[in-house]
């Protein structure tokens, strides 16, 4: 057994610090190594999830957004995408290709897109299926080169997309009324302007009639039998009225009431006894001259336009058969009937002609006369228009006539 000197001992004391200090140093480098390994490998494994992250951030494509700028367009007709424009629709810009305009398989290719985030099975998003038509029309519209090709060219020319499909167009935004409505509110106004206008029609005749019977006016100054006949009428009417007012008058004298008004001319008592007349003649024309013929009469549901409108087809029905009724007889030359003959001389004279020979017992006269021919109506108007003036004149035209070598028949 051997013995440590105090030399020996010293110098493996410094040995066993120094084994100590390596070990120590050599531990701390492992602790940093590990540690920075540590970090380096969290480093490396969580760049792919950054990136990751970042693509899913990554901007999603304008036209592929629930907010993209669709644009607008002038197709109120909605041939194309309506008031949307097709490019726009699909992710293109009109304005921006240019020469450069994309082909089928881009155009393609943005619809497949589009259709995979907005077909109504795979989004549930709202509006999701309205959205997904328009991508349908806009692909169909510019797949299809004529269709292509017309829309690029109507694009700056309303004016001939207006030619092509009408003037309805003009009108596809506007409010929709109802037509029940407006054809009812037609028909209402259409019936009061034609009873106002008829009744306009018989006040016309009326008035003048009297204006002859408050003037007295006599045949020979223009005056009607009517306007004699209500005149004379009238007259007694209102001398029954003014004895009652001289009696009425007396009886206050009476009393002791005295009333003496300013004193009239005889012109100013002219006008004063017609001013009372008139409203007696205006009332026994209303009363008794209700229709003066001719169409002249006071208005009646009749002459309503929802009236005339109902009976307006039978109306023709029944011309277009009396016309073909006509025409047959005349191709196997038959002679005129009686209602032939009465409906041909009607149509000559007119419906006023007509009322006033009706009204004077003169029809077989007319119908023997035959007035549906030319040179006879001619010679009626002729008389018809002497009948109308003095004796004197008749006599007169008539020896002119009978000078030139005519005689009035």
């Amino acid at each position: 057994m051997f013995r440590s000197t105090p030399h020996g001992s010293s110098g493996s004391g410094k040995m066993n610090s120094t084994s100590f200090l390596l070990l120590r140093i050599w531990t701390l480098v492992y602790v940093l190594l590990t540690v920075f390994g540590t970090l380096s490998s969290t480093a490396v494994h969580a760049e792919p999830s950054t990136t990751t992250s970042s693509a899913e951030q990554e901007e999603v494509p304008a036209y592929m957004r629930e907010d993209a700028d669709w644009g607008t367009y002038y197709d109120p007709q909605k041939e194309f995408c309506g008031d949307k424009d097709c490019y726009k629709i699909l992710g293109f810009d009109y304005e921006m290709f240019g020469k450069s305009p994309p082909d089928k398989k881009e155009i393609t290719k943005r619809y497949r897109a589009l259709s995979r985030a907005w077909h109504p099975d795979k989004s549930k998003k709202k509006g999701a299926k309205e959205r997904f038509v328009k991508i349908n029309k806009a692909y169909e519209i510019l797949t299809d080169k004529e269709k292509r090709d017309e829309y690029d060219y109507l694009r700056e020319r309303p004016d001939e997309y207006f030619t092509k499909y009408g003037s309805s167009v003009l009108w596809s935004y506007a409010p929709k009324s109802d037509a029940r409505f407006i054809s009812i509110l037609f028909l209402i106004f259409g019936s009061v302007f034609t009873y106002y206008a008829q009744l306009s029609k018989w006040q016309q005749i009326a008035d003048r009639l009297t204006k002859a019977a408050v003037e007295g006016l006599s045949l020979r100054d223009g005056g009607t039998v009517e306007s004699v006949d209500i005149r004379e009428r009238a007259l007694e009417i209102l001398a029954q009225t003014e004895e009652k007012e001289k009696e009425d008058a007396a009886a206050a004298k009476a009393n002791g009431a005295k009333k003496k008004g300013p004193k009239l001319t005889g012109k100013e008592k002219k006008l004063k006894h017609q001013e009372s007349l008139r409203p007696i003649v205006a009332q026994l024309v209303k009363e008794e001259h209700k229709d003066f013929g001719g169409g002249f009469h006071q208005p009646t549901y009749r002459d309503l336009l929802v009236i005339k409108l109902v009976k307006m087809p039978f109306a023709i029905v029944k011309f277009i058969l009396w016309r073909t009724k006509y025409a047959i007889r005349r191709l196997r030359g038959l002679e005129l009937n009686e209602e032939e003959r009465m409906v041909l001389t009607k149509t000559a004279i007119g419906e006023i002609g007509w009322a006033a020979a009706e009204k004077d017992g003169e029809l077989e006269d007319l119908l023997a006369a035959e007035v549906w021919i030319m040179e006879n109506l001619e010679k009626w108007k002729d008389f018809q228009e002497m009948k109308t003036m003095s004796k004197g004149d008749q006599k007169r035209i008539a020896r002119w006539k009978k000078r030139q070598g005519s005689k009035l028949e």
